[in-house]
């Protein structure tokens, strides 16, 4: 017999998950000293930022048909 999963849907939509992501990983990189995780946290920042904008562009409706 197989076992059922869990299906919990996420408290936060995508949007404001990827917003949250943007924003803890440009608070993270402000704490750090100069180095190499310094630099990689504002670009995952900058990846969350595009992604979420993917995701706005991909739910909107899109052009409309003139009535």
């Amino acid at each position: 017999m197989t076992r059922k999963r869990s299906r919990t849907r996420p408290a936060l939509s995508l949007q404001e998950r990827l917003n949250k992501f943007t924003q803890d990983a440009r608070a993270a990189a402000s704490k750090l000293p100069a180095g190499a995780r310094r630099h990689t946290l504002p670009q995952k920042a900058r990846d969350g930022e595009t992604a979420a904008e993917i995701e706005r562009l991909l739910s909107s409706p899109g052009p409309q048909d003139p009535k």
